[in-house]
């Protein structure tokens, strides 16, 4: 039955109009929509009725959300990133209450598509990892198509960005008590932005005469990261590696660590990098890139290792074999190498091009949405595609869940 009468309650979002949209089109169709503000920047992107404000310490935000569901009757959760301190403990009072939870992110797929899932991402995922299953929902499904339809700008995400943190950092005297789930404070962010801006960026000539491995870094505050993956920080991941390719890779072997186009650099991962295969003598080997456009980098790479990043999803679906060191959604046997890491130097092996057919298949047409966060277009096109979906309890659908969670959560 349609969701019509359902209590939808909205958490955390992107700093955009998204969440916004959704509740309005939600309540178009008979629903009540609420939301609690936890910074002032939630505050200003929840333009409409039925939002309030959490002052209170972190530390009484579990008695305070258990109530709030309770005395709510919420049927419905919404948020970005289940694994932010007070997602977790949310979604988990609402887990207890048999509340129907609803994790939006930026998409798997790329440019313009949004992730909807139920209960979460990663090793948080319902989305099936057997390979039988994934071909036999995808067999009837429609080829999706990726022709780009909304066109947002790094300037309009820049100035979004700053819309949300900076009112959520400086008006901090209006919620006095709330925490960022970052690893840094976003003026700290901001100013390694510009520091980064400043310097000049570096890019590697690519090689096809030599065996070339890649690997993208990614953001050290990514929950897919800290959440999903053994690794307690990016340093480890790197450090596992670089000493997996100093040991068993091909003699002429090159690896290229990109770094993530987002990063503002609070840490020096150039000389981190450098110092760490100076002692392994790889050095002449290990090539740095902080610039560059990852798809010719892909394309001349004999396979892609990766933490979970979607750099990952991206080189199977251009049919390069992808090892993966923590938790992703398209770590599947037959889709992802499953050998150890110091064997997948010597012998990558590719993605199954059918199955790989299969999951693009399923994960576009059951968890994705076409839009995208800062676009007005890409919003409001999203906003009314996911209310859709949660109105008519369709997320995950067809053919993407999986009563039991198929993959296990990482050990640090």
């Amino acid at each position: 039955m349609p969701g019509e009468g359902r209590v939808f309650l909205f958490l955390q979002g992107p700093s955009s109009l998204l969440f916004s949209d959704i509740a309005d089109n939600l309540a178009r169709l008979g629903n009540t929509c609420l939301r609690i503000n936890l910074n002032l920047g939630d505050q200003l992107f929840w333009r409409r009725k039925g939002g309030m404000a959490y002052r209170g310490r972190q530390k009484d935000w579990p008695a305070f959300i258990n109530r709030f569901l309770d005395e709510n009757h919420v049927t419905d959760l919404v948020l970005l990133g289940e694994e932010r301190p007070y997602h977790r403990v949310a979604c988990a009072a609402a887990a207890r209450r048999n509340i129907d939870i609803a994790v939006v992110e930026m998409g798997y797929l790329r440019p313009d598509w949004i992730v909807l899932e139920r209960t979460g991402m990663s090793s948080n995922s319902h989305f099936p990892a057997d390979a039988d299953h994934i071909l036999a929902a995808a067999k009837h499904l429609e080829e999706p198509d990726f022709t780009r339809r909304y066109i947002q700008t790094f300037t309009r995400e820049a100035l979004s960005d700053l819309a949300y943190n900076l009112p959520a950092a400086l008006g901090w005297f209006a919620y006095p008590h709330y925490r960022f789930h970052g690893l840094y404070h976003p003026l700290l962010e901001y100013a390694g932005w510009v520091r980064k801006a400043l310097r000049k960026r570096h890019t590697v000539v690519l090689d096809r005469s030599a065996p070339t491995f890649l690997y993208p870094l990614q953001l050290q505050t990514d929950f897919q990261l800290r959440a999903h993956s053994p690794f307690g920080d990016q340093q480890a991941a790197i450090d596992l590696v670089l000493e997996s390719f100093a040991r068993s890779a091909p003699a002429d072997a090159i690896l290229i660590v990109k770094q993530h186009p987002l990063d503002p650099v609070l840490f020096d991962w150039e000389t981190y990098i450098h110092e760490k295969a100076q002692a392994l003598a790889i050095a002449t080997r290990v090539r740095f890139a902080d610039g560059g456009a990852l798809d010719p980098m892909i394309a001349v790479s004999r396979g892609v290792v990766t933490v979970n990043s979607t750099v990952g999803l991206t080189a199977l679906r251009a049919g390069k074999p992808v090892r993966v060191l923590g938790c992703a959604v398209f770590d599947v046997p037959g889709l992802t190498d499953q050998q150890p890491l110091d064997q997948f130097w010597q012998n990558p092996l590719p993605p199954d091009a059918d199955l790989c057919a299969a999951f693009i298949r399923l994960i576009a047409a059951s968890i994705h949405v076409r839009g995208n966060f800062y676009s007005r277009d890409g919003v409001r096109n999203a906003a009314r595609d996911i209310a859709l979906r949660l109105h008519t309890n369709t997320v995950n659908q067809p053919g993407g869940y999986v009563a039991d969670l198929p993959r296990k959560q990482p050990k640090k």
